[in-house]
């Protein structure tokens, strides 16, 4: 036996479930909110049943130890079951972005080796296109689903509950791969990170603390299962901490703040789109304690009336690798310190000298891989070669620099760090100052090409419904003046009803570059 797997002796995923199970048999683990229906909820003793009766129904359609199955589903609670239940088979389940087309799909299962899925309604024709090797595909009920559709052809989700008594016995293998997540791709092929069941229990034994969850504390995911957000950071958080999921199909600005009082919610991942919602509803007497998010900033902590709590992780680090830690307020525009487990360097990439004067650099995060690190990149030792030093660094392609009180402040992704005049320029910090004029829903600052400084920050900019386009512009760019060196004021203001979207709904920046460098930038 290694010493990572000594680590977690005898324990996986399963055996978490059992615990809780055994533990609080009555307490609500998941609560199904869709958009149509009444709410259902599953305690952690009826989600352990129903769990083992998926499980058994898989083994009985062949399904075993290292088999690889598809799941192709807008978050529902047949997905969540599918995974639980896979990793209980010693199988792993494949998650992949629904809004991918068919060819996409068509390499996910090709490069992870999926043998069956499951899926909803709306996708099933995709799958079959993509996918028709398949063993077989099992389609929810689109009433119970996200999609709200018939369904049509492929076999009935509910025929794969079986006999829990049907179980053999498995020993566990807290390093054996449990699922598998696809990266977005932005300049390659997605690549499949595998991340093991000591993985999601390493998140479960961290995260309650990082992220302040307890057992009486309640988190809303309405992220989609397919991004490590939702699998780790919410559910496995909320696993560790013996509390309460409460999923949603997806989203829903209307529904929010009801669906927060009613269950009594206290947490949430926030990313922009949802803060931007969230401020244009009014909000119930409950309040929410705690929004994740990626830096402190006190002006949205204000406006949103809970914590936020500041935090960086990837796929690839499973959990947030850096975090402020209980009792701990990181200086505005921080992401806090490694998280306990974790080691990072600021490292300049071109010399590998360490940054630790403030200068910007990438970030490199060192842990166990398996544990704190994913285990690999599937079946592409190259991409692993180009990401791991040889001493075991995790190069994650984010500039961040060393700031006040060792906090780690973020600045952007390597590929769109502007350089102005060979001045480097952090996009992210001067969003975030646009983010503080009234009247700004929304900002996504980029590169435009510039005949004597190569580039030029320009902001493009969601407006508030009331706002004036020429003084808002106006007013943005004074702000920048007044708080930013001259070289990272933006040159011009473009407005937009919405912005273009990459996988996750990140913003699409490079399409952005394309527009703003199509435009004529003056060369004061």
């Amino acid at each position: 036996m290694s010493a990572a797997e000594f680590q977690f002796a005898g324990q996986d995923i399963p055996w978490l479930l059992a615990s809780w199970a055994a533990r609080q048999p009555d307490k609500p683990f998941l609560i199904w909110a869709p958009f149509d229906a009444e709410p259902r909820t599953w305690t952690y003793a009826e989600f352990w049943t129903d769990v083992r009766r998926v499980a058994a129904g898989l083994a009985g359609r062949g399904i075993g130890p290292g088999d690889t199955v598809l799941l192709h589903a807008e978050n529902c609670p047949e997905g969540v079951l599918t995974w639980y239940a896979c990793a209980t088979l010693g199988a792993v389940t494949v998650t992949t972005n629904t809004r991918s087309s068919a060819a996409e799909v068509a390499y996910f299962v090709e490069k992870a080796g999926c043998v069956a899925a499951v899926t909803q309604p709306a996708f099933a024709a995709l799958i079959a296109e993509a996918a028709p090797g398949l063993r077989w595909v099992a389609v929810t009920d689109g009433a119970a689903g996200a999609d709200g559709g018939p369904r049509t052809g492929g076999l009935a989700f509910d025929a794969l509950f079986g006999d829990p008594a049907s179980l053999a016995p498995r020993a566990a293998e807290p390093l054996a791969p449990a699922g598998i997540l696809f990266t977005s791709g932005t300049t390659s092929r997605p690549k499949a990170v595998v991340h093991t069941h000591a993985n999601a229990l390493w998140a479960a034994r961290v995260a309650p603390t990082t992220l302040r969850m307890t057992a009486d504390d309640v988190y809303l995911v309405y992220l989609p299962f397919f991004h490590v957000n939702a699998q780790s950071w919410s559910i496995w958080t909320t696993l560790g901490a013996g509390g309460t999921v409460v999923l949603q199909p997806r989203f829903s600005a209307s529904r929010f703040w009801d669906v927060v009082a009613r269950h009594r919610v206290t947490h949430i991942s926030l990313i922009p789109f949802v803060i931007r919602a969230i401020l244009s509803h009014p909000a119930p007497e409950h309040r929410l304690k705690a929004g994740v998010f990626g830096a402190v900033v006190p002006e949205l902590e204000a406006a949103l009336g809970f914590a936020i709590l500041p935090a960086f992780g990837m796929t690839e680090t499973v959990t947030p690798a850096i975090t402020a830690g209980p009792g701990f307020s990181p200086p505005p525009r921080a992401m806090g310190t490694p998280t306990p487990g974790y080691e990072a360097l600021v490292v300049d990439a071109a010399t590998g000298e360490v940054c630790a004067d403030g200068r910007p650099g990438e970030l490199w995060i060192r842990g166990t891989r398996g544990i704190q690190l994913f285990a690999e990149y599937l079946d592409d030792p190259g991409a692993m070669a180009k990401s791991f030093t040889d001493d075991g660094w995790f190069r994650t392609g984010d500039i961040v620099r060393l700031g006040e009180d060792g906090a780690l402040v973020y600045c952007e992704r390597d590929s769109d760090l502007l350089k102005v005049g060979g001045e480097n320029v952090s996009a992210r910090e001067v969003e975030d100052v646009c983010r503080t004029v009234a009247g700004v829903a929304d900002v996504a600052v980029v590169g435009a090409a510039h005949p004597m400084l190569d580039e030029v920050p320009v902001a493009f900019v969601i407006k508030a419904p009331d706002a004036d386009e020429v003084l808002l512009g106006t007013t943005v760019i004074d702000r920048c003046r007044e708080t930013l060196s001259d070289f990272k004021v933006p040159r011009a203001v473009y407005f937009v009803d919405e912005f273009p979207r990459a996988t996750l709904d990140k913003v699409a920046k490079n399409v952005l570059r394309d527009l703003a460098r199509s435009y004529e930038i003056s060369d004061r």
